[in-house]
């Protein structure tokens, strides 16, 4: 499974702040879009990635300044990425190894999304299902046979160890 399935079943939306705009403005977009990251621009580019930690962590430093302060002094500046050909397995092993709970998916220099955690756990519990369902439907398939079921079998008289009779 590759990052471009995942981005294929959210929405093309993407949700944004300029470095230059003030930290109550991207706590009002995370809060009214009820996202836990934004990807930080400049100049059209990715410049960070501004999650709902660095914003909490921030309000409980400055509580009066959140329409003063910008919001590049509190991004990760240097944010993971992946690209939409970047295998779930290594996905899952990049965010677990940085902690990251949100990935910027890059095509070159743009932009095409960003994946969360929960997004990769989805696709894997999702994946698994419909695995399952295939198993199931395979079994339930299974060609009869003439042998004795396991469960009408009789007890082996191994040396298993017995219970005394009282």
């Amino acid at each position: 499974m590759l990052v471009s399935d995942i981005l294929r079943l959210k929405s093309n939306h993407l949700y944004s702040v300029e470095v230059s705009e003030p930290m109550s403005l991207a706590a009002k977009i995370m809060a009214d879009k009820d996202i836990g990251s934004l990807v930080v621009i400049k100049d059209g580019e990715l410049a960070g990635m501004l999650t709902f930690r660095e914003v909490i962590q921030w309000v409980v430093k400055n509580p009066s300044l959140a329409s003063e302060t910008q919001v590049k002094g509190f991004m990760e500046t240097s944010p993971l990425t992946c690209t939409p050909d970047t295998h779930l397995d290594e996905v899952r092993r990049m965010m677990l190894e940085r902690h990251a709970r949100y990935l910027p998916v890059m095509n070159g220099k743009s932009i095409v999304g960003v994946i969360s955690f929960y997004d990769v756990a989805k696709a894997v519990v999702d994946s698994q299902n419909f695995e399952n369902k295939l198993l199931k439907a395979y079994i339930k398939d299974w060609p009869e046979d003439n042998s004795v079921p396991f469960s009408s079998m009789p007890p082996s008289s191994g040396s298993g160890s017995q219970q005394p009779h009282a």
